[in-house]
């Protein structure tokens, strides 16, 4: 009688464990991509904090060039009047003083330009902590799915 009743429960084929086996399975799949899908969603996150931290350096860059050059053109005014002049006071020509002057600005003019170029360079604002986690993760997968 015990032989009869353990089949009996059992649906003909013995498939209750292989659809256990596919309702487990289905499960694991569910939950590895939902694990996928958060760790997506949050490197998304980082990238997007990275873009808007690196604008506002970009930003403050360009400010800084803007700066630079007002600057540039309200010293080259008033500096430019007073040097040559004194310049000129001393024996050298008009001429040969404002290129003297013309010149020493330009080389600051260059200065505050090159700093203002360095800093907006492409790769310093590319989003590198994003790129470098979202390189570890797929390695990380990498692994795990051929371990398995």
């Amino acid at each position: 009688m015990t032989t009869t009743d353990s089949h009996a429960t059992e649906p003909a084929g013995g498939h209750a464990g292989t659809r256990r086996q596919v309702r487990d399975t289905g499960n694991l799949l569910s939950e590895a991509l939902s694990y996928v899908m958060a760790l997506m969603r949050g490197e998304i996150d980082l990238f997007r904090a990275e873009i808007d931290r690196n604008m506002k350096k970009a930003g403050a860059a360009l400010g800084m060039i803007l700066g630079g050059l007002v600057l540039l053109l309200v010293s080259l005014n008033v500096l430019a009047a007073a040097l040559v002049n004194a310049i000129a006071k001393w024996g050298l020509g008009p001429g040969w003083a404002a290129l003297l002057v013309g010149f020493v600005l330009l080389v600051i003019a260059g200065i505050l330009v090159k700093s203002g170029q360095s800093t907006l360079k492409l790769a310093s604002l590319a989003p590198t902590r994003t790129r470098r986690n979202v390189m570890r993760d797929a390695e990380t997968m990498r692994k795990e799915v051929g371990h398995e």
